[in-house]
């Protein structure tokens, strides 16, 4: 299994491998798993009450992505938690939790400044 102590991730898949041709996103840095989950919540569970939005992103392939899209997201005023299914190489899954609606427009901008796109539905 592969070691992901450093932002607390699961491999869920343990195939090992990489993107973009064996080993490295654009970031460059290595890829670590092709699923992985993470989240800026201190406690497990969402509050009562709170606000769920699920993203679809495009673009992200490693944990390098996942941090970045979560630390963007998380530093919008009123975010409580952000959470990622990272599907490398394909669309991911990124949940954003609040106690109120947030602004659509900043969450968008906050991904595109990570470097990724919101896919439409």
């Amino acid at each position: 299994m592969t070691n992901l102590n450093d932002l607390g991730l699961t491999d869920r898949n343990a195939t090992g491998g990489g993107c973009c041709g064996g080993g490295s996103c654009g970031c460059g840095h290595a890829v670590e798993t092709s699923a992985v989950e993470t989240s800026t919540a201190a406690a497990s569970g969402t509050a009562a009450g709170a606000i769920t939005t699920d993203l679809s992103v495009l673009g992200m392939t490693c944990s390098h992505c996942v941090a970045s899209v979560t630390e963007e997201l998380g530093s919008i005023d009123g975010v409580d938690s952000v959470s990622v299914q990272l599907n490398a190489g394909g669309v991911s899954t990124v949940t954003v939790t609040s106690a109120s609606p947030l602004d659509a427009q900043a969450v968008r901008t906050a991904i595109t400044e990570a470097g990724y796109s919101v896919q439409e539905v």
